[in-house]
């Protein structure tokens, strides 16, 4: 986890991120840089835009919260539909053991 923080440290700076730079940022945080990580980092980075990934995450992750709130006038048939289901898996196994 590291090394994508290093990596979104070193965008945010405008850096370029390489395996060197983001060994440097590992390095200097005080932890000890292991170069296949740095270089298996890098290479899933080539051609990736971080602040487009980072504002399309930012529009995913909204609209989940918004689809999950439901009006206040709507009723919830699924829980009691799973509560039955629950109670016949408990009677079916019930009988397995006599």
């Amino acid at each position: 986890m590291e090394y994508i923080y290093a990596a979104l440290l070193l965008d945010a700076a405008g850096k370029e991120i390489n395996e060197q730079s983001l060994l440097g940022v590992v390095k200097a945080a005080g932890m000890s840089p292991d170069e296949a990580m740095a270089k298996s980092v890098t290479n899933s980075l080539k051609g990736v835009n971080i602040k487009d990934v980072i504002k399309n995450a930012q529009t995913v992750s909204a609209a989940p919260a918004a689809a999950a709130a439901a009006p206040a006038g709507a009723k919830k048939e699924a829980p009691k539909e799973e509560a039955k289901t629950e109670e016949e898996a408990a009677g079916g196994l019930a009988s397995l053991f006599g």
